[in-house]
Formats: C-alpha cells, sequence, structure tokens
C-alpha cells in the first residue's frame, strides 16, 4: 500500500507517567499518526465520506491523550493504534507519541515511543466489530 494519510504534531495535554507528579501536573504530549489505505475511492469521488477526515481523527486521538492516564507512552500509543484501526479502510497504522517534557535528568530533545501495527497484525481486535476505544464515543 502507497496511499497514506498523515497527522503531524498534534498537541494535547495529559496525565500519563509513572511518577505522582505527572499525574497530577499533567504534561503536553505530541503525537504522529500515520494510516496507509487505498485512497483512490475519495480521489475519484472527491469526497470526504470515502476517506478518512484528518479532522475527526485527530479528535478521537486527543480524546485518548486527555482521557484516561497510563503509565507509559507505550501503552498510550497502543491505545492510539486502535482509533486508528478502528476504521476498517485503514490497513496499517503508525503511531509516534513524543513526551518532551519527560523526567530524564539530563539534557534532551525528546523522548519517542513509535509503534506500527496493521490490521493483519490485530487479528480478531481489527477484523471483528470495531471496537469502541476511549474518546470516539463509538461512531467514526
Amino acid at each position: 500500500m502507497t496511499d497514506r494519510i498523515t497527522l503531524t504534531g498534534l498537541r494535547a495535554h495529559g496525565r500519563h507517567g509513572v511518577y505522582d507528579f505527572e499525574r497530577e501536573r499533567g504534561q503536553e504530549f505530541v503525537v504522529d499518526a500515520a494510516l496507509e489505505l487505498d485512497l483512490t475511492p475519495a480521489a475519484r469521488s472527491d469526497e470526504v465520506t470515502d476517506t478518512v477526515h484528518y479532522g475527526e481523527l485527530a479528535e478521537r486521538l486527543v480524546a485518548v491523550v486527555t482521557g484516561e492516564p497510563v503509565n507509559l507512552i507505550e501503552t498510550l500509543a497502543d491505545r492510539l493504534l486502535a482509533v486508528c484501526l478502528a476504521d476498517p479502510r485503514v490497513a496499517r497504522a503508525t503511531i509516534t507519541v513524543h513526551k518532551p517534557e519527560a523526567p530524564v535528568p539530563h539534557a534532551f530533545t525528546d523522548v519517542a515511543v513509535t509503534m506500527t501495527r496493521s490490521r493483519a497484525e490485530t487479528g480478531e481486535r481489527a477484523a471483528g466489530p470495531r471496537q469502541q476505544t476511549p474518546g470516539n464515543g463509538g461512531a467514526w
């Protein structure tokens, strides 16, 4: 698959982290999402209903970041991937979660986790009925 929709630098305030102070204060997280899907139907019809609406995708991703706290950004990335793969048109998705304010006692620019999953790798989760994930309200 060579067609891709990319959403880069989506920012949201979340309360994820292992330490109490991370949960109390929260911090900014930055999300990059890349979706691989066939964009031919949208290109031919010129209708937003034939593609993934990136504005709606951004809303669902932000709802996860601002929602229920998790300890690890790996867990957060997995939840964000579930949102991306909930649309049956998405064959593969890559999520990068940046935590630029991570509690690292040295000068650094960024800490990030990148995860990629395909519909085939997710098995029943993607092939079965669409799961309701935190923040997606069950609707596309």
